[in-house]
Order: C-alpha cells, then sequence, then structure tokens
C-alpha cells in the first residue's frame, strides 16, 4: 500500500507540508492529531459537538463528577491508557470478586450459592473463548446463549440452578451492550481484550481526556460546532498529481490533502458522513454487517449510602478480599416482581462507595442497562431535562423495586429518598451514532450464492479505509483485535492512521513503535476471575 501511495506523488510531496483534516475530537482522533502534529504536518480537527472526547465525557449535574461514556479501563500489560492514568494521578481502582446476587423474586441470593454459580458462568464463557477461537466449524446463527444451554445439558446441576445460571449469564450483556442471545459464538473471540486486568476508573476519565486533549491540541486548530455532512473526493486524486478532499459543514466548506474519520460506527451505519463518490462495496458491506450495542447508565444519588453505612476502604492496586460489607457489584437476575420492567430484564448495579478509595467515594447508586431494556429506559425520558421532576419521577419510579431491596432501606426515612438521578442517552445521540460501541452478533448463515460474512476481515476493511481517495478510518471499531469497543482501541487507531499518513508523505517515524495486528494466538487474561483464554497478540 505504501509503494502505491508514494507513486500517487504523497512522498514526493514531503517539501510541501500536508494539511490534514481530523473529523471527531474523540480519543481517536485527538490521539491521531496528536500524533500527526508531533511531526510538523498540519491538522485541523472538525468537530460536531461543543465539547471535545465524543463518547468519554464528564458530568456533575448530582453534584460530583461522573462518566457518562466510559469509565473503565480494559486490561492492564502494556495499556497506554494506564499509564496516562499513572500520569495524572487519576485513581484506577482494581474490584473484586465478591458481588451479590438478587434472585427474580427480589430476595438475596446466599452467597455461597451464588458464588458456585457465578463461577460456572465464568468457567463456561471460558470456554466459549477457546472454543470460538477454532471458529471456521461455527454457524454464524449460533449464539453464546446456544452455549450456554448446550454445557448446561452436561452439567450435575437441578433445573432450578441451570436456569439461575443462564440469568447470571444474561450480565454479560452489559459488556457488549446487547443480550446474549444476540453475541455471536463464532465471533466471540473478537471480545477478549488485553492481558491483565479491568479497572474502574474511580476519578473519572476526566484528568485523561484533559491531557490527551492538551497534547493534541497544543498545535491543531480545532472547530467546535462544526458537523461534517458531506466529504467529496476526486477521480484525479488516483493521478499523478491528485486533487483535494472537499469537506461540506454545517458552518463551512474546507479543503484538505487528507481526511481522518473517526466518526463512531454508529454514524457509518446512518451514512453520516456521506461521502461522493459512495464508499465501495466492500467497506459499504463490512459497516453493515459489525453490529453497533447499546449501553447505558442511571445514576442515583443518596444523601448518605444507606446500603453501605461503613464502606470498606479500597486501595485502587489490589483486588478487594475483605468479605465484609456491601459489594460493588449486584445483579437483580429476571425481576418477575416488577411491573415497570416488561420483560423481566436483568439489571446491573455498581455501588460508588464499596471498596472505593476515600476520596472518590460518593453515595451514588451506578445501574448499567443494555440493549431493549436501554432502549426503554431511554424511551422513558427522551427529550426531557434531567433537572425536570418528570425525568426523575419515572426514572424513580423503575429504579425504586431494585434499590428498596437494598440493605437497611426505609421507606420512611429521608435517607433512603434520591436527591438525584442523571441517565445518559447514547440511544438518540445523532453524532454517537445511536449506540455505544461496537459488538458482534449473530447473522444468518448465507444463501446459495451468497458470501459468508466474516466479521474479522471486515474489521480489516474499515481499517484499511480508503488511502487511495485520501480517506482514513479510526476509531475503536478499527483497533487491534484485543482492543475493539475500547478507549484503549480508538487511541491506537488514531496513532496507526497518523503514522501511516506520515509515512505515505516520507515523515520519519521517529522512535516511537508503530502497533500491529499480529496474526498469531497467544493467551491473554479477561475480566474477572482470571481466565486464561486464547486471544490475538498485539506487538
Amino acid at each position: 500500500m505504501l509503494k502505491r501511495m508514494n507513486l500517487r506523488g504523497r512522498a514526493g510531496s514531503a517539501a510541501k507540508t500536508p494539511h490534514i483534516c481530523v473529523v471527531g475530537a474523540g480519543f481517536s482522533g485527538l490521539r491521531c492529531a496528536e500524533v500527526l502534529s508531533e511531526k510538523g504536518i498540519k491538522v485541523t480537527i472538525l468537530e460536531g459537538r461543543d465539547r471535545i472526547g465524543g463518547r468519554v465525557y464528564q458530568d456533575n449535574h448530582l453534584g460530583h463528577l461522573v462518566d457518562m461514556g466510559a469509565n473503565w479501563i480494559h486490561g492492564t500489560d502494556h495499556n497506554p491508557i494506564l499509564d496516562l492514568a499513572k500520569e495524572t494521578n487519576t485513581v484506577a481502582s482494581l474490584i473484586g470478586e465478591k458481588s451479590g446476587t438478587f434472585d427474580e423474586l427480589g430476595e438475596y441470593m446466599d452467597e455461597k450459592k451464588a458464588e458456585r454459580l457465578s463461577e460456572l458462568v465464568w468457567g463456561i464463557i471460558a470456554d466459549a473463548f477457546k472454543y470460538s477461537n477454532d471458529s471456521s466449524s461455527i454457524p454464524p446463527d449460533r449464539s453464546l446463549r446456544d452455549f450456554f444451554v448446550e454445557e448446561l445439558e452436561e452439567k450435575d446441576l437441578s433445573q432450578e440452578d441451570k436456569k439461575i445460571v443462564l440469568q447470571i449469564a444474561q450480565m454479560w450483556g452489559a459488556f457488549i451492550g446487547d443480550p446474549i442471545e444476540r453475541q455471536s459464538l463464532k465471533y466471540f473471540w473478537l471480545e477478549e481484550c488485553i492481558d491483565g486486568e479491568n479497572l474502574f476508573v474511580a476519578s473519572t476519565y476526566k484528568a485523561i481526556l484533559d491531557r490527551v486533549a492538551k497534547r493534541a491540541l497544543a498545535s491543531a486548530t480545532i472547530h467546535l460546532s462544526t458537523y461534517v455532512s458531506r466529504v467529496y473526493t476526486r477521480d484525479s486524486m488516483l493521478t499523478e498529481a491528485p486533487g483535494r478532499v472537499k469537506v461540506i459543514t454545517s458552518n463551512d466548506t474546507f479543503e484538505f490533502d487528507e481526511v481522518v474519520i473517526t466518526a463512531s460506527l454508529g454514524s457509518l451505519k446512518c451514512n453520516e458522513p456521506v461521502f461522493y463518490p459512495p464508499l465501495p462495496a466492500r467497506l459499504s458491506q463490512a459497516i453493515k454487517n459489525i453490529s453497533y450495542g447499546r449501553l447505558e447508565k442511571v445514576y442515583i444519588r443518596f444523601p448518605t449510602a444507606f446500603w453501605d453505612p461503613y464502606p470498606r476502604q479500597g486501595t485502587g492496586s489490589a483486588p478487594d478480599t475483605d468479605t465484609s460489607g456491601f459489594p460493588f457489584f449486584s445483579h437483580f437476575l429476571h425481576p418477575l416482581y416488577h411491573p415497570g420492567n416488561p420483560h423481566s430484564w436483568s439489571i446491573e448495579l455498581a455501588s460508588l462507595t464499596s471498596v472505593l478509595p476515600s476520596e472518590t467515594r460518593h453515595p451514588t447508586l451506578l445501574f448499567y442497562l443494555h440493549g431493549p431494556c436501554a432502549a426503554h429506559i431511554t424511551n422513558l425520558i427522551h427529550s426531557m431535562k434531567p433537572t425536570s421532576s418528570e425525568y426523575y419521577s419515572r426514572l424513580n419510579e423503575f429504579f425504586k423495586p431494585y434499590y428498596s431491596r437494598l440493605p437497611n432501606f426505609d421507606a420512611e426515612s429521608g435517607s433512603c429518598t434520591p436527591t438525584g438521578i442523571l441517565a445518559t442517552d447514547w440511544s438518540h445521540d445523532k453524532l454517537a451514532g445511536y449506540g455505544s460501541y461496537t459488538n458482534f452478533q449473530i447473522s444468518h448463515p448465507a444463501k446459495e450464492g451468497e458470501q459468508q460474512i466474516e466479521l474479522d476481515k471486515d474489521i480489516e476493511a474499515l481499517r484499511e479505509g480508503m488511502p487511495e481517495r485520501a480517506i482514513w478510518l479510526a476509531g475503536e471499531h478499527t483497533a487491534p483485535f484485543v482492543a475493539l469497543g475500547t478507549v484503549t482501541g480508538a487511541y491506537w487507531s488514531g496513532e496507526a492512521v497518523a503514522r501511516r499518513i506520515a509515512e505515505a508523505y516520507g515523515i520519519g517515524g521517529g522512535d516511537d513503535r508503530v502497533r500491529k495486528e499480529d496474526d498469531s494466538r497467544k493467551m491473554v487474561k479477561i475480566g474477572k476471575g482470571g481466565e486464561t483464554l486464547n486471544g490475538i497478540d498485539v506487538d
């Protein structure tokens, strides 16, 4: 590819500093701008929002900052986001194994039973990753839930315990943003993550975002509230004297030598921005094939943490081993007792007092919602202001049946009445692509004469972009396989594109290393339990 680009004249134009447009000021766009600027390349960032950060931003509506987007660091081995957390004194906590479980009748489950069945769930997930790594014979319509059902047939468990295992397994939806019935088993291996542990960013991503933005904007020019609607490339781009790319925005028209599109996969699915000529069929098909998840969060703040009056002191550097007190995570399984939950969707809860360092604790509960449940909640409050009484009442009515089951709840006590509620609404956010991040869902088997969907090849097609038309793609959907759907992946993707552009113009790469995909499989760790699984190596 570099040889072909040199023939187009890029490398021969090194004497003239290219002008690069970066569409989007999320982590991929900011990192791309930073690397390009460091190499002396002129960069202009066009951002549709009135702020930077994209799907990483904070809100203080509750009286303290909370992350409305990403709030985890996925993987601790050679992760640049963890390095940035250390540089900025960001508190990132390693959460222990203990969790609470409420059964379908709202009763707190015996902890030993819940632990035993939860360990079984993670064991089956580990087996599913291993099985998925040899995916050639797996039908594309076989789901993770199908795998669970088949594995449970071989287990010596009561029917009641098997039912509970399937209910606990629904928590995987909070990882991918959709139910496990939609999770592809064939491409489950694409959900694997970087070696190490998952850390909860207890003090929010703000300091990390500020650091990345400061470096990126030191030299680059940024235009906020500038929505890119159309991008024109010219056939003459394929000649020895390539033309420039025209970008039409809500405010102005620009021309650039190269354009890096960091719009979300969801936006690309909505044909945002529109490309002229249209995208090649291969890219359009890849965008169509890859799925986009829906994960939402609801924060509920109380006067005091009535559920955890004596929280344990977390260190942020080691897993919590104390078995006393209220756990960080709780699971509400298939709640039949809640008439406002029409399909008894399972709910995940995180306590922002439990096991976190004292300076980051807040008397706040964080609920994670995914898929149809996330859509239901956001539809309840869509277009309402968080300060309105109806916004508060609708959310409180939905979540009270859950928080009222926590220890020490007293309906007559003011300590148990929320002082504020704040929900995300990515599902209605045009610039987020009406969703959260990439995932990999089941598909129908190819009919005779049709080409079978290959999601890994689709990711590679997006990652390649259209350099022959001076269009490059970056974002979590173009990341190395071990970082898809993460902030780290977005950061790496922007970095990789920047270096490809610089190399195409013959501008030195310096001493820093370019991260590249390695086809070799190796052993990596995921999420809970430290299970060792097959993955994709990244040099």
